[in-house]
């Protein structure tokens, strides 16, 4: 996983992997689909790693990350800022709280993430009138004109992300990451919950965050 949002290696890495996108755009054959697989069982004969589930989610995460930044091309947006500009799109004028429940990542990683975003216009911050501690959070008319520019891009990321399994694998795919991060959602650095906002996300009594975005 990530290192924290504000550290420079993250930012490395990022890089990184739209160096990887730029660089393999070449759709693989299906013999070649078919070869890698091959490899990648015998690898998992060789080396117990890639028998924990835990590191395979890892390496989907990455490739979902470089499959996002080869769709949207130059665009700067992340996947994590796109999700966050999503949840604005249909919950204008929220707080850091509520973004970060809805998100499900920590109120730091939250703040950090709409530090860029309003640099780059495409969000803006205005103080609550009922919770002068609190600031709401909605798209500009440049934050809407990105998310719907870079729609198609993002569904073309998550279809060939899941293209090589059929409609009943897919289904069955989906439904069991829901079910394993319903059963583990206490366990992450913030709970992903659905509620309207002003509740503190939790993070498990005893445990020393770390960072993981």
């Amino acid at each position: 996983m990530f290192n924290p949002p504000n550290s420079e290696s993250t930012y490395d890495q990022i890089k990184d992997l739209r160096g990887m996108a730029k660089t393999d755009r070449v759709e693989p054959s299906r013999r070649d689909a078919g070869e890698e697989q091959g490899s990648l069982r015998q690898l998992m004969e060789e080396l117990p790693l890639w028998k924990r589930p835990g590191y395979l989610i890892r390496r989907v995460h990455q490739l979902h990350y470089a499959l996002f930044f080869e769709e949207v091309g130059e665009s700067d947006i992340t996947p994590v800022q796109y999700g966050l500009m999503t949840i604005l799109s249909t919950n204008p004028d929220i707080d850091q709280i509520a973004i970060a429940t809805k998100l499900g990542i920590d109120r730091t990683n939250v703040a950090d993430v709409l530090r860029r975003l309003e640099r780059a216009g495409l969000v803006e911050r205005r103080q609550s009138e009922v919770d002068r501690r609190a600031k709401l959070v909605r798209l500009t008319q440049a934050g809407r004109e990105m998310l719907s520019r870079h729609y198609p891009d993002m569904t073309r990321a998550q279809a060939r992300l899941l293209a090589c399994l059929d409609a009943k694998q897919r289904d069955a795919f989906l439904d069991a990451l829901v079910t394993i991060i319903e059963a583990n959602n206490q366990f992450g650095r913030s709970s992903l919950t659905n509620e309207a906002g002003g509740t503190e996300t939790k993070i498990s009594k005893g445990r020393k965050k770390r960072s993981t975005e």
